[in-house]
């Protein structure tokens, strides 16, 4: 990997020289200029990764070429001996990543360093995340499972009349996924048709998905088509499929198998060109032998299972989505918030989110309502991310036992989703990892309640 470049602009030639030696030193690749001139002709050169730039020049003002750097998306530090509230106000207004008051010590220069280029590395990861990848309504991190996903997905869309089946956790995305596949697929044109089948009461439930003709029912004044009418040549997505009745399941397997329904009090049969995209947080192979869900709906939807990994499982992704959605909330709250603290984000990345993306969704959208600095700070974050968990004491590498002893299971639980934490999900890593096999793995993630 090439050594990132930084651009040293100052008059100061002392200055310049220590700056160089001590930033290649720590392995930066430098470039140093004494003059607007100077650095304009180091730009044609090569564009550096990091602008460190004095704000009185002899030949103008460093704000001139930090405006050059912006246009090619490179961020820039800004230096100054005149320190005064208005040329700092004025640098960081004009777009500068931070602010440096001469004499300014290494550790410091290395600390904004390091956060500076680490923001950009994310922004850039996450711009080009959005430019490869064909998944139009959702951000994809770059952990293994979810490139996986991907891949599934690309082979899944344009199969446009094949019935998808969308498994995860509450808050893993599955409505961003499905709205995702249909804008994927030779559908896109047409409607999507979003159904929450838990919110619909059980009386309602066939009226709402199949319509009903006037008359059907005392209340049916007039003709009603149902969702499934309305999602002619689109896609209807029904989430929490498991909350429909046995009733409307059989007639919803009709529906998927012939393409034809009736309205209720109808006598003849409808046709619709319509998808189907089902998904639930429920595991409908238990709720068959429990007579819950037709074993028969159950087949027909399996066909082409898509299952989202928890956010627990890939921690590489938590930076990302974090950025994500710190760019939206701050664009939507009009905050000049740009950054999470280092110390935030390994908060961030250390939490389990049993509430998955939707919860760091969430939070960050607090954290941002909550801040009034540039960056999400520790103190934005609701209380449970900041408490750092107590490991037990151990001696000769044993856990110690407290005076009200230890539960087994519980550790057991704890190992087991700290290895597939580590390991993104990848269940043969996990058990390597614990000494177990792939299939022990699995036994245990269904011992402990998880998804197995």
């Amino acid at each position: 990997m090439a050594a990132e470049r930084i651009l040293v602009l100052d008059d100061d030639k002392l200055i310049r020289t220590v700056m160089a030696e001590r930033l290649e030193r720590r392995g930066y690749d430098v470039a140093v200029a004494a003059s607007l001139a100077e650095g304009r002709a180091r730009l044609e050169e090569a564009l550096p990764d990091v602008g460190l730039l004095d704000i009185k020049l002899p030949d103008g003002e460093g704000t001139e070429l930090l405006t050059a750097l912006q246009a090619d998306d490179v961020p820039c530090i800004m230096m100054t001996a005149h320190a005064t509230v208005e040329s700092a106000v004025s640098a960081l207004q004009a777009g500068a990543s931070d602010y440096l008051e001469k004499p300014f010590s290494m550790e410091r220069l290395d600390a904004t360093l390091r956060t500076t280029l680490e923001r950009t590395r994310l922004r850039r990861e996450l711009r080009a995340l959005r430019a490869r990848s064909p998944l139009t309504g959702m951000v994809v991190g770059p952990s293994g499972a979810m490139d996986e996903l991907m891949k599934l997905v690309q082979k899944v869309a344009p199969a446009d009349s094949a019935t998808v089946l969308v498994l995860g956790e509450t808050g893993s995305g599955k409505g961003v996924l499905a709205r995702t596949i249909h804008e994927m697929s030779p559908r896109a044109e047409g409607p999507f048709v979003n159904v929450t089948c838990s919110a619909l009461t059980e009386s309602l439930m066939e009226s709402e998905l199949f319509g009903h003709e006037k008359g059907a029912f005392t209340d049916a004044r007039t003709m009603k088509r149902g969702l499934v009418e309305v999602a002619d040549r689109g896609t209807l997505f029904l989430d929490e499929i498991a909350e429909l009745s046995l009733g409307v399941q059989g007639k919803l397997l009709r529906f998927i198998e012939e393409k034809t329904f009736r309205r209720v009090g109808g006598t003849r049969d409808m046709k619709v060109d319509a998808r189907i995209i089902a998904a639930t947080n429920r595991d409908l192979e238990a709720e068959v032998p429990a007579d819950r869900f037709r074993e028969d709906l159950y087949y027909r939807l399996s066909v082409l299972p898509i299952e989202l990994p928890p956010l627990r499982h890939r921690p590489s992704d938590i930076p990302v989505l974090a950025a994500h959605f710190l760019e939206t909330f701050g664009r939507e709250f009009g905050k000049a918030v740009t950054e999470i603290a280092p110390d935030t984000m390994e908060a961030l990345t250390r939490h389990p989110w049993p509430g998955n993306i939707r919860e760091l969704r969430n939070v960050i959208e607090r954290s941002v309502l909550l801040t009034d600095g540039r960056a999400l700070t520790l103190d934005t974050l609701p209380p449970d991310l900041t408490k750092r968990e107590e490991t037990a004491p151990t001696r000769g590498g044993l856990p110690e036992l407290g005076p009200d002893g230890l539960d087994l299971e519980e550790m057991e639980r704890a190992l087991l989703q700290e290895a597939l934490r580590r390991t993104e999900g990848n269940r043969t890593e996990a058990g390597r990892l614990l000494g177990l096999s792939r299939h022990q793995i699995r036994n245990r993630l269904l011992k402990y309640g998880e998804d197995p």
